[in-house]
């Protein structure tokens, strides 16, 4: 079983912003999932880096290293089940859950708008949940979860989260931890200064459409 001791050096680690920083960073930069250089987001805004979450989630030792992090956190906040958004919330939860020694779940997009738990997951009434995601921008798939969960009547003690590149805007009402928080700034490509400099924009991952 995982105990309180197994988890000792990620709750101090966790417990200091700038060393969690420092090392989420540098796990972010060596699996190549923090980039920077010019890119057109999915928004179609236009940034200088990007976060490849799937850089880090395609490989167990770079996501059980942040896992740990948010699990040693939340050790400790009566939690009974693990849930998360698709499509990054399913390794998120399976791995935090696997770690606690909890069950991980994960709720999908609902055609009606927002999402919904299928094939069978149960949250029963009053039981403790932690949610978890991989990148926070705006917040509106945790928000999703959120309702979901509180749908079937869970009871949120807390959220975690690979990293926050909303520079820490994002307004979630329960203990949040995030491993890396990072302001990204963005700018309309009519605003861009990079363009202004004549440098083309990578479309990157996600991209709605390629630059013109």
């Amino acid at each position: 079983m995982t105990g309180l001791a197994d988890l000792a050096g990620e709750r101090l680690l966790a417990a200091d912003k700038a060393t969690r920083q420092a090392r989420a960073l540098e796990i972010f930069k060596a699996s190549h999932a923090f980039l920077e250089g010019h890119f057109v987001y999915t928004s179609g805004r236009h940034g200088t880096a990007y976060i490849e979450k799937f850089r880090i989630l395609e490989r167990a030792e770079y996501t059980e290293a942040l896992c740990r992090m948010i699990a040693a956190t939340f050790e400790t906040s009566g939690a009974e089940i693990v849930a998360g958004p698709t499509t990054g919330g399913i390794v998120m939860a399976y791995e935090v859950g696997r770690i606690l020694r909890l069950p991980g779940i994960f709720c999908e997009k609902n055609v009606d708008g927002g999402r919904v738990f299928r094939r069978g997951f149960r949250i029963e009434p009053g039981q403790k949940v932690l949610v978890v995601d991989d990148i926070v921008t705006t917040g509106g798939s945790l928000q999703d979860t959120f309702a979901a969960v509180d749908g079937l009547g869970g009871e949120i003690v807390g959220v975690g989260v690979l990293a926050d590149r909303s520079g820490g805007g994002v307004d979630v009402p329960y203990p949040y931890f995030a491993c890396l928080q990072v302001g990204m700034d963005s700018w309309a490509p009519g605003d861009c200064p990079m363009c202004a400099a004549g440098d083309t924009p990578e479309l990157h991952r996600g991209a709605g459409h390629p630059p013109g």
